[in-house]
């Protein structure tokens, strides 16, 4: 069963994202467990200092090593445990790492806040640096929703139809060339004069496959082409 030990200066934000939907379900059937850590709590001083001024100068404050690796040391249940510190400067999160951490039986996720963390736990604590995208936000909290959230559903039987896991967008990590979801639609077939394709009613199934696969790559083309960028050859579709 995978366990998440998220480790945070503000523990009270997690107390709405993970009582609803698959996370909900899961922790409900027992198939996973999240424990939310103040990280004041591993602090020794009387003010429960977690920051500091950084080195060298600049604006805004970094948080300090010592109560984390304090914070990290008293949860990790063994040397091969994933410990992720969630920063703008980490590795992009995508469905591959998802698949990764779902197959450890303990991540522990590091909340980044401020101006970010001592580099000093990422060198010599963590196992890996995620970033969910190239933006800022306030801080690791919702980094680590988003991380719960995407390895949760890999968990066996949190989902109710597996299958439909693997076809999510970016969800075949071996593959060269990934792509976007295809194409959604349901009744009624016409709404405001725009009709359902007619393939996807017309009770061909090979049809229909091949439909969706070429329209997930038209809609990545579109939305995401970078995606395709990398593979060009691979990945003609006109």
């Amino acid at each position: 069963m995978p366990e998440f030990d998220i480790v945070t200066i503000f523990p009270e934000f997690f107390r709405g994202p993970f009582d609803f939907g698959i996370i909900r379900r899961g922790r409900d059937k027992g198939l996973i467990s999240i424990r939310v850590h103040d990280l004041r709590e591993s602090t020794t001083d009387r003010h429960r200092t977690v920051d500091d001024r950084p080195f060298g100068g600049g604006e805004g404050m970094v948080l300090k090593p010592e109560p984390i690796f304090k914070a990290v040391e008293s949860l990790r249940r063994s040397p091969t445990v994933e410990v992720a510190v969630l920063s703008a400067a980490g590795r992009k999160f995508d469905q591959a790492e998802a698949l990764r951490l779902s197959r450890a039986d303990q991540v522990i996720l590091v909340c980044g806040r401020y101006e970010g963390i001592d580099e000093r736990v990422v060198e010599h604590l963590a196992t890996t640096e995620i970033s969910i995208g190239d933006f800022i936000v306030s801080g690791g909290e919702i980094a680590a929703a988003v991380v719960v959230d995407a390895v949760t559903r890999y968990v066996p039987g949190v989902v109710g139809k597996e299958e439909s896991v693997l076809r999510d967008s970016f969800s075949d990590p071996s593959s060269e060339v990934q792509v976007v979801e295809h194409p959604h639609y349901t009744r009624p077939a016409e709404f405001r004069g725009w009709r359902v394709p007619d393939v996807l009613i017309s009770g061909d199934h090979a049809a229909v496959r091949n439909w969706r696969r070429e329209a997930a790559l038209t809609k990545t083309k579109r939305n995401r082409p970078d995606l395709l960028n990398e593979h060009a050859p691979e990945a003609d579709i006109d």
